[in-house]
């Protein structure tokens, strides 16, 4: 990881989004490189809940072990295999034995998706997770996350449409909370023209962030950009400036 990138964004997040936290990273890698490993709960807990402690600053790498979830478990690339009857689990269910969480209409719609997820090959290797400030120089971040409120999604989005002729600079693909933070926006890292996802619509892991949070999640070699533009974007206009203004006073608000 180039500092002096890490350090630059630290400064111009604190001039733009004042009092806004750090967005958290991940890579993929075959060592824990002295970071702590994430201990499984006892019983199902959603992934996306254990990342609170790395927004709050601390370092944890996460493994098949690590994750009771079966859904993080998939989208974080451990399990290739769909546990059994889930076409009914993300339907209608099966009256009796399985219980729906209908987010599809029908299996079979659930089938065609889950046909076109790509795992991502995390298989004997570790996902590591940092918030921003805490990177050093053997990190080499794939992804980068922002947990935010709308006046932050606001730019973020703008930032990343910035440099582009189409409007389609960020996606919000359907998926489990973790798909939108880890799954898509790995595999948009692996592309030649990586999109931002935005994300967290997933009900089942609302509980787990504020409920005026979504996320954004950027592949790094899209945010180096997005960094490089701040300083020439709309983020130092009058419109922007009373967006700054809106953010100051709703921090005053809840401090």
């Amino acid at each position: 990881m180039d500092l002096s990138l890490r350090d630059e964004f630290v400064r111009l997040w604190g001039r733009f989004f004042p009092g806004e936290p750090l967005p958290i990273t991940f890579e993929l890698s075959p060592d824990l490189r002295n970071t702590p490993q994430a201990k499984a709960s006892e019983d199902w807990r959603c992934f996306v809940c254990d990342l609170a402690k790395i927004r709050n600053g601390k370092n944890l790498a996460f493994d098949a072990t690590s994750i009771t979830c079966k859904g993080g478990l998939r989208y974080c690339g451990y399990v290739e295999e769909k546990p059994p009857d889930f076409r009914y689990f993300l339907s209608h269910g099966i009256e009796g034995k399985v219980e729906g969480e209908r987010y599809k209409k029908t299996p079979d719609l659930v089938d065609t998706w889950q046909d076109e997820i790509q795992i991502i090959p995390s298989t004997d290797k570790y996902l590591l997770f940092k918030r921003w400030d805490n990177l050093d120089e053997t990190d080499d971040p794939a992804v980068v996350i922002f947990f935010a409120r709308p006046e932050v999604i606001s730019g973020l989005f703008s930032l990343a449409n910035y440099n582009r002729a189409d409007p389609y600079g960020v996606i919000t693909p359907m998926g489990a909370g973790c798909s939108s933070i880890v799954h898509y926006p790995w595999h948009e890292q692996q592309s030649p023209d990586p999109r931002a996802v935005l994300g967290m619509m997933d009900p089942s892991a609302r509980i787990c962030v504020p409920l005026d949070v979504l996320t954004f999640a950027v592949p790094m070699k899209k945010f180096v950009s997005m960094i490089h533009d701040m300083e020439e974007s709309f983020l130092i206009t009058k419109a922007w400036d009373r967006v700054i203004k809106k953010i100051e006073r709703d921090n005053r608000l809840y401090t």
